[in-house]
């Protein structure tokens, strides 16, 4: 199984842990997801793989932070390394963040796909399909 980077593998148990949690989202990320799914940012094409957003185009991850983040402050921080080292860039936002303040929340979304590293390339821009 294939994750957000080319030829990433995905252990098993891990797919269908993503899998149940993409079922069972939270209520900031049902709200969340609806405003990135189906292009709907500004055109910039978003997927829920694992328990994050992501946007190819802009080589960004967006990550909703809940109570359980508390606990796992140092797997995130390990993970996180991880990801910009492969040259990703991570957003983070509280549940109450996008409860309380969704237009705010898209308009960082939105211009940190404008700030991505290069223009997106024909085909990976917004309006991507995959």
């Amino acid at each position: 199984m294939a994750g957000i980077i080319t030829g990433q593998k995905i252990e098993q148990s891990k797919a269908l842990r993503a899998r149940q949690l993409r079922r069972q989202m939270t209520p900031a990320e049902q709200i969340l997801w609806q405003a990135l799914r189906a292009n709907r940012l500004q055109g910039w094409h978003f997927r829920r793989q694992q328990v994050i957003f992501y946007c190819h185009a802009a080589r960004l991850i967006v990550e909703i932070d809940g109570d359980i983040h508390e606990q796992q402050l140092v797997y995130d921080e390990d993970r996180d390394r991880v990801l910009t080292a492969r040259g990703l860039r991570i957003l983070r936002f509280r549940n109450s963040e996008i409860l309380q303040n969704l237009e705010q929340v898209l308009a960082h979304i939105a211009e940190a796909c404008r700030e991505s590293l290069s223009p997106p390339s024909l085909g990976e821009g917004p309006g991507e399909r995959s």
